[in-house]
């Protein structure tokens, strides 16, 4: 474990405990926008390369979510386009003389020419990326600084800085530039702080970099900034309950949205000469203080500052990328299909397993598997093992149920087969796409015949121990004779960061395309074209990023 003493500060910013984080944070995400300055931001070509994928699977994930008539995205964007933003300035308030530097005063809506305003805008592009639940996921792990707080999070957030740089006038490469840095501050959060320990709703992170890298964007100074995000900590605290009960409801899908719009209001509030609390993360009345105390904090994290007896701490230090390749982006997830990031160990075992045992999957009907049996992790245990998902009524229960996951990609495998015999059982060829949890698909008999024949057991302290280094899982299945065929432990599915240490290295790329092209296909009848354009994003020009969400989106059946 490298102590944060010995970290590079050409590539390297740290926030120790003892100092104040949100000032920090402001000031460090200035200098990241800045152009050619001292603490500019230099992420290497592979970390805007795979920033770039990760905001071509958040655009097509929320362009098909629309096209398909799901309901939050759909309701938010009517609402941002009841919203048109004024020609110049900074939205309503165009009049404050800071807001003059915006060229525009609104930003762009996915399947729009128009121009709106800002909060509007990103509550509604970031609902509808996140809808499906299909785009990145990371899971805060970074050992090498010992910060494994395990802390789950998602691509959700990249229409703030889009919105930021259409509204400055700037390029896509800018745009692309503040997409690494809001990943990067909610990614170094995740990994030093377990929201879900407190059951406050994980979206706190990205609302806190939404705030910094807006105001970056938007020229505020570090002190407004710093205002801004104890707003968010202050005023707009989201608990799991969104995310509890039996059947989920759109406040899960659409929290990383409601949470954003806030952020972004408090940015706008704070530029204006709003004075939110300062030094929240010190606060001790604020969440971070509150749940944890300064003195447990370098047990916690690791740290190798000695001082632990300091009262004036937050429970963490900060270590945040400037330049290189050490960038939170790095280290997070791709989904290849529509499911709970904690299912993909279950999945790549179940494929695994029918590759390598076709048998199992000759009878259309199932007739030659007895009996599933998936071994995992806590907390997937207690996420997607929920007694109540064994019969989920909707799409956001669905996806959250390792039952329901696993016997439908099995189905489909199934089907597949029946009708030809040739075909490999592959992430691609087996991928779950939206209509896998229409009404219909909800019903489907046979799975929920497969799903009879399934357990979902949790592995205890030799399987938590490994998460969230990787998402152990194991499968076995029992066929019909008797026989037992056994996965092994799987810890690196296909999109996993760390996939290609493991035995169960894909062709990331190449699957991703084939995402992005079904996805893509929902929304337009270029879907090509529509990948190409979004794709990209780090080419364009500024009047290319101006009209980047101005294409048609297809109207599809309605899934939900």
């Amino acid at each position: 474990m490298a102590p944060i003493s010995s970290m590079d500060p050409e590539t390297h910013v740290h926030l120790p405990a003892d100092t104040n984080q949100a000032l920090g944070l402001g000031q460090y995400a200035i200098e990241f926008m800045s152009k050619g300055g001292a603490g500019a931001g230099r992420p290497d070509a592979e970390v805007l390369e795979r920033t770039r994928l990760f905001f071509t699977d958040a655009c097509l994930c929320g362009v098909s979510a629309l096209a398909l008539g799901t309901n939050a995205p759909t309701i938010l964007r009517k609402e941002a386009m009841q919203y048109p933003a004024a020609p110049t300035g900074f939205g309503s308030m165009a009049g404050v003389p800071w807001a003059k530097k915006a060229v525009r005063g609104g930003a762009g809506v996915f399947g729009s020419a128009g121009s709106y305003a800002v909060e509007k805008a990103v509550v509604a592009n970031c609902a509808a990326v996140r809808e499906w639940d299909s785009n990145g996921t990371n899971f805060g792990f970074n050992p090498e600084l010992g910060h494994t707080a395990g802390e789950f999070g998602h691509n959700d957030f990249y229409s703030v800085p889009v919105a930021a740089a259409q509204m400055m006038g700037r390029d896509g490469a800018y745009a692309v530039l503040g997409m690494v840095l809001l990943d990067e501050i909610r990614g170094r959060l995740a990994e030093v702080f377990s929201l879900k320990s407190y059951k406050i709703d994980h979206v706190v992170h990205g609302a806190i970099a939404s705030a910094a890298t807006f105001g970056a964007m938007m020229g505020a100074t570090a002190e407004q900034i710093e205002s801004a995000i104890g707003m968010v900590v202050a005023h707009y605290i989201p608990f799991r309950a969104i995310r509890a009960g039996k059947q989920l409801s759109d406040s899960k899908g659409a929290s990383a949205a409601i949470s954003t719009e806030a952020a972004v209001l408090s940015v706008k509030r704070a530029m204006a000469g709003f004075l939110g609390p300062r030094d929240i993360f010190r606060n001790p009345e604020a969440i971070f203080r509150m749940f944890e105390g300064p003195g447990q904090m370098f047990q916690k994290v690791g740290s190798t500052r000695a001082n632990t007896e300091k009262k004036d701490a937050s429970p963490f230090d900060l270590v945040l990328g400037r330049a290189g390749g050490d960038f939170a982006v790095m280290g997070m997830h791709f989904k290849l299909g529509l499911y709970e990031h904690q299912s993909a160990g279950a999945l790549q075992g179940l494929i695994n397993l029918i590759g390598k045992h076709p048998h199992l999957i000759e009878d259309k009907t199932g007739g030659a598997i007895g009996q599933i049996v998936v071994t995992a992790y806590e907390p997937a245990f207690g996420i997607i093992g929920d007694p109540a998902k064994r019969d989920p009524k909707t799409r956001q229960s669905a996806d959250h149920s390792m039952l329901y996951l696993v016997c439908t990609m099995l189905r489909k495998a199934l089907e597949q087969r029946a009708y030809d015999r040739d075909a490999k059982p592959g992430w691609k060829e087996l991928m779950l796409v939206p209509r896998d949890f229409s009404p219909e698909a909800l019903k489907n008999p046979l799975t929920h015949d497969l799903m009879g024949k399934m357990t979902f057991d949790h592995g205890g302290p030799g399987y938590d121990a490994k998460y969230p280094d990787g998402i152990p899982t194991s499968v076995r299945i029992k066929d019909d004779v008797g026989d037992v065929f056994d996965s092994g432990l799987v810890m690196y599915p296909g999109g996993h960061a760390r996939n290609h240490l493991g035995p169960d290295k894909v062709d990331l790329k190449d699957i991703l395309n084939h995402k992005f092209e079904r996805l893509g296909a929902l929304a337009s009848d270029d879907p090509r074209g529509l990948v190409k354009r979004v794709g990209g994003v780090d080419r364009a020009s500024a009047a290319q990023l101006a009209g980047l969400y101005d294409f048609a989106i297809a109207a599809r059946e309605r899934i939900d």
